[in-house]
């Protein structure tokens, strides 16, 4: 039986003429088989000769085409290119091809075609077998514990996508980190392909398709609120070079937690230039403490409540906007199909309970981090994931931290809460969106400390001066007294230990 091996550059024309005439043998001789080889033009060169270097042939032209001798034992023997393949064809079954160029360049082109249509096919079936590689930081949190059985739902990421996780976090975390990844694997998803661990900072984000950063868990020592924004820039300058070196060209970033998330946001995106794009903050969270005090405030269910915009600085001085707020399935002398809704202004009439006790209510959640636990921050990251990936749901108005340019007055440069949604893979800022004006006083209350937090951080202003008022800088000052005063009676009972360790997350206490 003769067995022959044809390949070429996709678009060689007398690779086409040889393949038709090998495939008129093969249709036509019992004991004549072909096996087809063709090469994108950008790689054929280097293919050849890999091929001619491990054969030890001499070729240098397309095609080329050798003859298999395994069913004898043997190694393939070259028998030459297109015109080789001519002689042989006529000499040994009297066949020669009278093909025209021009049905050579046309049957070269089709050929080019379904090489690349072949290759395309490929790299879907790859995609999909590939692993996603989801890496989260400071992941022996309880945060990330919540989130993980989040991620691998399906709900996510899609109900066919296969995960690889990795966890992330200090050293000193190892041993925590081992024993949450035996209890993912313990979990026996269909989702889950592997579970890996990662301390050393250098390998941190290899090859990662999403980044998911929570609160900092480095300790550090921490003498005024100064110190701990200067050392944020310092760690994010640090993740930015990581991702910019390690991680896939098209990472999605994802930064959450309770503590600057606006400033972590915009110090990635500076560091990280390449994929600032793709480098988002969460706000969900304050968006969900405000839909359920007014859920309790109206007795009806917190998801009823829809398009409750979060401006501003998510983990600090932020406007609630309810003037698209609506509610749905609201029981009233008005009821309506399941689309139905009514703005919320019109629902609830106490005026000065909106101004006062529920505003009071979500700045002391979000300042003091009560009732933000673990299970809301893992929700508003695995939602925000959600829509990044599958779309928000059509007409809702969704809360995220992006970099302004200048869209509703918002100076540029300091990454902002505004209104977005979420389609094809991306997020749009809904710029269309009319009465959602803010005031000259209300906005300078929201961008000053983002500015100042920013050039604090980047060693270009010395110390960090609220937009507050004198009680509120009081209180911040005697907070920070407080730490450092927590401080002292550590240093007293641990003698032998050369400085004092305290908690980043500690400081949140200490934000204006």
């Amino acid at each position: 039986m003769a067995k022959f091996v044809i390949a070429g550059k996709a678009d060689c024309p007398y690779y086409a003429k040889a393949e038709l005439l090998a495939d008129y043998l093969q249709k036509n001789l019992p004991d004549f088989q072909i096996f087809k080889i063709t090469q994108h033009p950008d790689v054929w060169e280097e293919w050849l000769r890999d091929v001619c270097e491990k054969n030890k042939w001499s070729h240098q032209k397309s095609p080329i085409i050798w003859r298999e001798l395994l069913d004898r034992g043997g190694k393939g023997s070259l028998l030459g290119g297109y015109n080789e393949f001519l002689e042989h064809a006529q000499l040994y079954y009297g066949v020669t091809s009278s093909m025209s160029t021009e049905m050579m360049m046309v049957i070269a082109q089709e050929n080019l075609e379904v090489h690349r249509e072949r290759a395309q096919r490929k790299e879907s079936v790859e995609d999909l077998v590939s692993p996603l590689r989801v890496w989260i930081t400071s992941a022996s949190t309880l945060t990330s514990c919540s989130l993980i059985p989040f991620l691998l739902s399906g709900d996510v990421f899609g109900r066919h996508t296969v995960m690889s996780l990795t966890l992330f976090n200090q050293q000193q975390a190892e041993e925590n980190l081992q024993s949450l990844a035996m209890e993912v694997e313990d979990l026996a998803s269909p989702l889950l392909r592997s579970v890996a661990v990662c301390t050393r900072m250098e390998e941190a984000f290899l090859q990662a398709h999403v980044v998911i950063l929570l609160d900092d868990s480095t300790v550090q020592e921490v003498h005024s609120l100064e110190d701990c924004l200067r050392q944020r820039a310092s760690l994010y300058q640090l993740y930015g070079q990581l991702l910019e070196k390690n991680a896939h060209d098209s990472v999605r970033v994802i930064v959450g937690g309770k503590t600057f998330v606006n400033l972590r946001t915009v110090l990635l995106k500076r560091f990280a230039p390449s994929i600032a794009h793709n480098i988002i903050a969460v706000a969900l969270a304050v968006e969900g403490e405000a839909k359920a005090l007014l859920a309790r405030k109206l007795k009806t269910a917190s998801s009823c409540i829809k398009n409750v915009i979060i401006w501003g600085n998510i983990t600090g001085n932020h406007y609630i906007d309810l003037r698209k707020a609506r509610v749905y399935k609201q029981e009233s002398a008005i009821w309506g199909p399941p689309q139905f809704s009514r703005p919320i202004l019109d629902l609830i009439f106490d005026s000065e309970w909106l101004k006062t006790e529920f505003v009071e209510s979500v700045q002391t959640l979000t300042t003091t981090g009560k009732h933000f636990g673990s299970i809301l921050a893992a929700h508003s990251i695995g939602t925000t994931l959600q829509y990044w990936c599958q779309g928000s749901p059509p007409g809702e108005i969704v809360s995220l931290g992006v970099l302004s340019e200048g869209q509703f007055g918002i100076p540029e440069g300091i990454v902002f809460s505004m209104p977005v949604k979420f389609e094809n893979g991306t997020w749009v800022v809904l710029t269309d969106l009319k009465d959602t004006e803010i005031s000259k006083e209300m906005m300078m209350e929201m961008t000053s400390d983002l500015i100042q937090e920013k050039l604090v951080a980047l060693g270009e202003l010395l110390t960090f001066q609220p937009h507050k008022s004198e009680n509120e800088v009081q209180k911040r000052d005697e907070n920070i007294s407080s730490i450092t005063e927590d401080q002292e009676e550590r240093k007293l009972s641990n003698e032998h230990k050369d400085s004092i360790l305290i908690n980043l997350d500690e400081v949140n206490h200490t934000r204006p």
